[in-house]
């Protein structure tokens, strides 16, 4: 195991309460000491429900490091609550879904989303990602869209 960030990276290190809730999911079947260090090097990530501009696909442990790199700038986290996990031995699939909240960066607004992640663990990493969420709270805490009615 090596650790990729810092403890206090936003997102993914191992403080943050993103990280947390996923390895608590995801416990017993994956290692690492921080988000990025859960995920195979050849890991696939697919974004199903997004927003505009973001990928719907990103291929590699580095692709998903790069994307999420300046994840504090848009949002800080306070906590991650709720999860429920549902696991399926037979085809190493686990699905997580968990909230999340927090706060926008650049607008102040709260950030309260919930997710469902359909994980799939290989040699204990995660081999591919399956993210849903809704995309509406984060229109909410961007302040998208940005109207000129009055």
């Amino acid at each position: 195991m090596t650790k990729t960030v810092s403890d206090n990276t936003p997102l993914i290190g191992a403080n943050s309460p993103f990280f947390r809730i996923i390895k608590e999911g995801l416990d017993g079947l994956v290692d690492g000491e921080d988000y990025y260090d859960l995920l195979a090097d050849d890991v696939v990530f697919e974004y199903v429900m997004t927003v505009p501009g973001y990928p719907r696909r990103v291929e590699g442990r580095q692709g998903i490091v790069d994307l999420y790199s300046d994840y504090g700038t848009y949002v800080t986290l306070r906590s991650a609550d709720n999860l429920r996990v549902h696991r399926d031995p037979e085809t190493s699939v686990v699905v997580l879904e968990y909230e999340v909240h927090g706060t926008s960066a650049p607008t102040g607004r709260a950030y309260d989303n919930r997710l469902v992640s359909v994980v799939t663990v290989q040699d204990r990493k995660v081999a591919h990602w399956r993210d849903y969420l809704d995309p509406t709270a984060i229109f909410d805490a961007q302040g998208w869209p940005r109207s000129g009615r009055a």
